[in-house]
């Protein structure tokens, strides 16, 4: 579970565990934990150490990365990468991926996608429509189209990222 959160994205996690053999702690700190703390454990030492993990957190600021296969998006410059590159996505399809994205392992319905993509001139893009820019997206974001492996498609439901 750790692994999949650090993949989509990259927050400070520190764990808070009884488990004080030197194997678990060095491997949970190898595997990309800020701090490991064990029990028992001062308050003020806990809450210390979870400052002292904001404080270097808040320096590289990374919260508004979300990490996907060979995808980076950018949402506070509203950019997508593939493979380091630019990806050159209308606001209609980056309102999609960010939808499907800001939500990983959540399957949308059709409906749902919908009604988050409400247009501003208060037109919705219809269910034909939305398939297109599903299928467009795809074009520009997997590397097989006929094999996603970011966008799922759930038979009768609707679409999700998959972790």
């Amino acid at each position: 579970m750790f692994k999949k959160i650090k993949e989509v994205k990259d927050i400070p996690i520190i764990f808070l565990t009884a488990n004080d053999l030197e194997v678990s702690i060095v491997r949970g700190l190898d595997m990309g934990a800020e701090d490991y703390i064990t029990k028992p454990f001062r308050a003020r030492e806990l809450l210390s150490r979870v400052n002292s993990v904001l404080r270097r957190t808040n320096q590289k600021n990374n919260n508004n990365i979300i990490k996907m296969e060979n995808i980076i998006i950018d949402l506070e410059q509203a950019k997508v990468l593939k493979n380091g590159k630019d990806v050159m996505l209308t606001a209609l399809e980056y309102k999609i991926l960010i939808t499907l994205a800001l939500n990983p392992n959540v399957v949308f319905t059709r409906e749902k996608i919908l009604a988050n993509i409400w247009d501003v001139d208060e037109e919705f893009v219809n269910d034909n429509t939305l398939t297109v820019y599903i299928k467009r997206i795809r074009e520009k974001i997997e590397d097989d189209i006929n094999n996603p492996k970011i966008i799922k498609t759930i038979r009768g439901m609707g679409y999700k990222v998959e972790i």
